[in-house]
């Protein structure tokens, strides 16, 4: 671990655990979800196995250097960039359940940690984790109802709408506020960061309806896209490691 992590981690250890009690919280609901659908669908597979635990090892190395390559939009603020990370993320949850895909989003912010460190005193993983797991949960969970093409392209648009309502709202209330709080920088001066590239900015609000919510949407529709696509075909790759591995 570099020692500019742990500086931060030194400087935010409240902020930190904050962060590690969010991850408890949707662990928790994703494995109570996860345990209905089996009981429901009398399943008696393991929620975790040892080669779902490799799966998941491997998918997040993936989503971990998606993450690295961030690309700036024209209509936000440069701190607010789209990656595609949450492609191997939801892949893993449809593939092996919620409990897969909370995983799998942790343990990719543990591995940018610990390659790329923090720029936003882990507000940005905060952020990245809370607002993943708010698409990545509902589109899994809907998909597990009955598994079908039909039923990942609900998943995915109920996941994309619950992203862009939650992502906004968390930026408004919570995330950049904290943010502010942690580098001393007021909120105006964020705001006016948005300012300079759309006049019509000119407030909290008017910065995470104008900025956020189009991102988020732009995100949810094109890893949404992308896993329809590719899925099926990996899926198949998948089952059929996962028996040979037997």
């Amino acid at each position: 671990m570099s020692s500019g992590l742990l500086t931060e981690l030194g400087k935010n250890v409240v902020f930190v655990l904050q962060f590690l009690g969010v991850v408890a919280a949707l662990f928790i609901v994703a494995y109570v979800v996860e345990k209905w659908e089996k009981k429901r669908s009398g399943s008696t597979e393991r929620i975790l196995t040892t080669r779902k635990v490799a799966m998941i090892g491997m998918f997040s190395a993936i989503a971990a250097v998606l993450m690295i390559f961030e690309v700036p939009v024209p209509f936000a603020p440069n701190f607010y960039k789209i990656d595609l990370s949450e492609l191997p993320v939801l892949i893993a949850a449809f593939a092996f359940g919620p409990v897969a895909g909370v995983m799998v989003e942790f343990i990719k912010i543990i591995l940018n940690l610990l390659m790329d460190s923090t720029t936003t005193a882990f507000v940005g993983e905060l952020a990245n984790f809370s607002v993943g797991c708010s698409f990545i949960l509902p589109a899994s969970i809907v998909y597990g109802l009955k598994k079908s093409k039909k039923q990942a392209v609900i998943g995915c648009l109920v996941g994309t709408l619950i992203m862009t309502t939650f992502g906004t709202a968390f930026n408004a209330v919570y995330l950049l506020p904290k943010f502010a709080q942690l580098y001393g920088m007021p909120l105006e001066a964020i705001v006016g960061m948005g300012t300079a590239i759309n006049p019509r900015i000119t407030s909290v609000t008017s910065l995470v309806i104008l900025a956020v919510a189009p991102l988020n949407v732009l995100k949810g529709s094109i890893v949404s896209v992308l896993t329809i696509l590719i899925y099926k075909k990996l899926s198949v790759i998948i089952k059929a490691g996962m028996a040979h591995s037997k």
